[in-house]
């Protein structure tokens, strides 16, 4: 009798976990593919250092194929091209068929950079989405301290990632009082959340008030509600809205280095696929994780659908978070355990938020319990220890990767770390 084959389509947080963990749950009673765009793991939290020079990329890359060797799991390198639930197959990127009996898709978004004229690390701005694009932030912000010139930072109408935004900005903040350039350097942070701290959440404790008290010790003003209508050479064009969507002003927003979060959608090789994905891409699953027409396969991570916490003037999406994500990768393990045992799919994701925002010399941390409000626990707090939690955080997450461990990390930080023996997870 032939062993089922699970494939996990993606090698980011979400992907590699769920490889490890569903080598474990399952192991000889089934095979595991993993199918990656290139043979790398990058620390994607870590990018924001990489931007000031914090970090050299390769500190925080991980190159998969040994590691999948080691583990029992194969990999490939090549990317998804297009996926065929309806067939059960996956065509790759060098023209040959993958079939599964099971397919998880953990791809991550396809950023859409191209939805706002002149956006993005080919046209007038920068990302720390990728390594790749960090360590050209980084070159253009060592181009800045040579010639001192405004910052634009933030996020992108229809972004679902907020966090990265404001580590960049408290980040720059802290590398260029470090090198005596901040009273040269004006910095602006642009958000379409209605608020400094909503974060897509609605806030999570008093992260309105912390953030924005952040942002005002270190001189950075803000534009809430903001809309970027397009980009120049040097010039960010925005239109900022009232409550009611109105337009309240605009604003032509000079600068010599600009990063703001793109808006996410689905990649390339989900998107269309009738029944798999919503009208953006994104993977339309139910409560155990599992597409509701393709009952193979299951989905996790940036790459689900999940609506917005509630109406917002300018769109503002939701952010899949760590602690999230890695519910979700146990519970497809768990659930594809009972599927392989004859049983009915039982395991949920416990969809909590766990953050850790550095901001190179302090930082925010919250937790959110569950991360949609309303909430059994809305917790934050900001001091020091942050930035030393996040440096901690990040040795562990790449030795983990590294060594291929599937033992759940983000409880532990909430347990430990942050020292709240009084939450409960199950």
């Amino acid at each position: 009798m032939s062993q089922t084959h699970v494939v996990v389509l993606g090698a980011g947080l979400g992907g590699t976990i769920a490889a490890y963990e569903i080598r474990g749950a399952l192991g000889n009673k089934a095979r595991v593919t993993v199918v990656n765009k290139g043979d790398d793991y990058w620390f994607v939290p870590s990018n924001p250092w990489v931007a000031v020079g914090w970090r050299q990329p390769e500190a925080i890359r991980v190159n998969l194929p040994p590691v999948m060797e080691k583990n029992g799991i194969a990999f490939t390198g090549v990317g998804a091209k297009k996926v065929h639930p309806g067939e059960n197959r996956i065509e790759l990127n060098d023209g040959t068929i993958l079939t599964y009996d099971y397919l998880v898709i953990a791809t991550g978004p396809q950023l859409a950079f191209d939805e706002i004229e002149g956006f993005g690390p080919d046209a007038h701005t920068l990302s720390i989405c990728e390594t790749a694009h960090a360590k050209q932030a980084h070159a253009r912000f060592e181009e800045l301290c040579a010639n001192p010139r405004p910052i634009v930072v933030g996020a992108a109408q229809g972004a679902s990632c907020y966090g990265p935004a404001y580590e960049m900005a408290m980040v720059l903040d802290t590398e260029l009082k470090r090198r005596k350039l901040r009273d040269r350097v004006p910095m602006t942070f642009v958000t379409p959340e209605p608020y400094i701290g909503h974060l897509g959440l609605d806030g999570v404790g008093d992260t309105k008030s912390l953030l924005e008290s952040e942002m005002r010790d270190r001189h950075i003003k803000w534009i809430t509600n903001a809309r970027v209508t397009s980009v120049d050479e040097g010039s960010m064009h925005v239109e900022e809205v009232n409550d009611d969507g109105s337009l309240k002003r605009t604003h032509m927003l000079d600068f010599g280095w600009g990063m703001l979060m793109p808006p996410f959608r689905g990649v390339e090789a989900l998107m269309g696929v009738e029944g798999l994905v919503n009208p953006r891409g994104f993977v339309l699953v139910d409560a155990h994780q599992r597409n509701p027409t393709y009952r193979n396969v299951f989905a996790l991570g940036v790459c689900i659908a999940i609506p917005p916490t509630g109406p917002t003037p300018v769109p503002v999406g939701v952010p899949k978070t760590g602690f999230m994500i890695e519910s979700m990768v146990t519970a497809i393990a768990g659930n594809l355990k009972d599927l392989h045992e004859g049983r009915e799919t039982s395991h949920q994701a416990t969809w909590n938020a766990i953050c850790l925002a550095d901001f190179g010399d302090g930082g925010v941390a919250f937790v959110a319990q569950p991360q949609i409000p309303p909430r059994n626990t809305n917790w934050s707090s900001h001091g020091k220890w942050v930035h030393l939690a996040k440096i901690g955080f990040e040795k562990y997450f790449l030795r983990k990767v590294r060594r291929g461990e599937s033992e759940p990390f983000y409880e532990k930080l909430a347990l430990h770390v942050l020292g709240i023996k009084k939450l409960r997870f199950d």
